[in-house]
């Protein structure tokens, strides 16, 4: 089993914590992390975009001049695509981004992106979270004692306002829960920080 070490708020180690194999020392799947990204990406795709086609663009009924005579080609609309103002030739329309991944690929991916922060040392493990004020400069303290400097995934085990409150407008960190964590966010933050209360619950909940 890995051990990860347990550091108080105050950037001080008070101990260490067994992770089980079965969550945190997988084998990592390269093609589960991209099936299961690749997903949560394309469903955060809102597919709105619409163009007009020749039937959608209002005008044309009439036709632009007569058939023969001219010396021109002949046109029967000004809403023809190689019109000014004309529809548009295989124009988008709405459609739906959606993925479907399974429940074993999902976990499997969850798995090995836990996996990966532990062997890349950016797990940090705190024995608790607990701030006096809900205050900007009360949790960028904490975090510069863990020599977090970039971007952090804060992983709480309950909800709690204060700490919220006072991470809201630090820039790259963000917050989430047990039941929240995903890879995206996983894999796209260089820091893990996961309270001790909530790495039993993940070991519980994913074992």
């Amino acid at each position: 089993m890995p051990k990860v070490a347990v550091y108080n708020m105050q950037g001080a180690q008070v101990g260490e914590m067994e992770l089980m194999n079965e969550i945190f020392a997988v084998e990592i799947s390269k093609a589960s992390l991209h099936t299961v990204v690749r997903a949560q990406l394309n469903n955060k795709r809102v597919g709105t975009k619409s163009t007009l086609t020749r039937s959608e663009v209002r005008g044309g009924g009439k036709k632009p001049y007569r058939q023969k005579g001219t010396g021109r080609a002949r046109q029967g609309s000004t809403r023809a695509p190689q019109w000014i103002k004309g529809g548009v030739v295989f124009a988008p329309k709405p459609r739906d981004f959606s993925m479907t991944v399974n429940k074993k690929i999902r976990r499997l991916a969850l798995k090995s992106a836990l996996t990966s922060k532990v062997n890349e040392n950016e797990l940090i493990v705190l024995d608790a979270l607990k701030l006096d004020a809900a205050k900007t400069k009360e949790m960028a303290k904490v975090l510069k004692a863990l020599a977090v400097e970039k971007k952090a995934l804060l992983v709480l085990d309950t909800k709690d306002e204060t700490v919220l409150r006072a991470s809201a407008n630090i820039p790259g960190l963000k917050t989430a829960y047990v039941n929240t964590i995903n890879v995206v966010d996983i894999l796209g933050h260089d820091k893990l920080i996961v309270v001790k209360n909530a790495v039993e619950q993940i070991q519980e909940v994913y074992a």
